[in-house]
């Protein structure tokens, strides 16, 4: 199964370890890069993007926001899924990201589960790296 090339967007070193560590070993998951902030992110996505199949962002950012970053991204004709994995998954937090692009929302302190399954699910549909 080949895996996915997945950008990490999380201001938190100890969650963003933690998240890398864990999806590399539970799906298909290969990270290509990380940042902590909006700018970052953005300079990576405009430089690399085609290099990732996969992006994940967080909400809250140490500058800038996930928002912002959705927004920045749907302007774009960038192909990779774009997933939220987020603290503030409020129904209403959801519908705002998935008007703004975003292809699914997962909430960091009990959805980790349903976010590898997602990872697992694009690797098979072949939407990762050979």
């Amino acid at each position: 199964m080949p895996e996915l090339r997945t950008y990490i967007v999380e201001d938190s070193p100890v969650i963003r370890e933690n998240l890398v560590a864990a999806l590399e070993e539970m799906a298909p998951v290969h990270v290509v890069g990380t940042a902590e902030d909006e700018r970052t992110a953005r300079l990576w996505l405009d430089e690399s993007g085609d290099e990732c199949d996969l992006v994940i962002i967080d909400i809250f950012l140490r500058q800038g926001s996930g928002l912002g970053l959705l927004q920045s991204l749907a302007a774009t004709q960038r192909r990779c899924k774009r997933v939220v994995l987020s603290n503030f998954a409020t129904p209403d937090m959801r519908r705002k990201c998935l008007a703004l692009g975003a292809d699914s929302v997962f909430d960091k302190s009990n959805e980790i589960d349903a976010l590898i399954g997602y990872c697992t699910r694009l690797a098979e549909e072949g939407r990762g790296a050979s």
